[in-house]
């Protein structure tokens, strides 16, 4: 399950087909070091997305992934 503390790395790592939701906020550069050890709230912080919203989405994609 990914909370708003997971980082972008963990959350990459698990699945790497969240990348679309970090790229649907205007996040291209999740792929550099520094990015990939930023917290899901710090990222969407920066772009203006909601984290909470976020961190439903992309558990939500996960659980229907694992169907």
């Amino acid at each position: 399950m990914i909370t708003k503390t997971s980082t972008i790395g963990e959350i990459l790592d698990l699945d790497e087909s969240t990348a679309q939701f970090f790229m649907e906020m205007g996040m291209f550069c999740f792929g550099c070091p520094a990015a990939r050890e930023e917290s899901l709230e710090e990222a969407c912080a920066v772009h203006g997305v909601d984290s909470d919203e976020m961190v439903q989405r992309i558990n939500e994609h996960l659980a229907v992934k694992k169907q």
